[in-house]
């Protein structure tokens, strides 16, 4: 099982990004993926996910990320719009392996990819 994370890069501001988190090893349309971030010297936070065919959000990104997926090219997407200062983070994907109630919790995630840095300047 593998996922690997792309697209990151230099943003100002207000700009838009999207990410992509490629899957091998399984079967993308039989698991919940998820994007998470960790900022210089915080915590790993969720970000969004998509389980079947709902999308969740954190507050802090909703009305502004768009997570989608692409089964037949085993891809998850992370569409980052109006990018704020704040959102500077590696970004990282992974596959859902328990089901909390809360689909963005954490702990119920694995197979953690190597991440994606994201710098939005202001």
């Amino acid at each position: 099982v593998q996922l690997q994370a792309s697209g990151g890069g230099l943003v100002q501001a207000g700009g838009s990004l999207r990410l992509s988190c490629v899957v091998s090893g399984f079967r993308l349309d039989r698991y919940d993926i998820g994007w998470f971030r960790q900022a210089p010297g915080k915590g790993r936070e969720p970000v969004a996910a998509t389980s079947g065919g709902s999308t969740y959000y954190s507050d802090s990104v909703k009305g502004r990320f768009t997570i989608s997926r692409d089964n037949a090219k085993s891809t998850v997407y992370l569409q980052m719009n109006s990018l704020k200062p704040e959102d500077t983070a590696v970004y990282y994907c992974a596959q859902r392996r328990y089901y909390s109630d809360d689909p963005l919790t954490i702990a119920d995630f694995g197979s953690w990819g190597q991440g994606t840095l994201v710098t939005v300047s202001s």
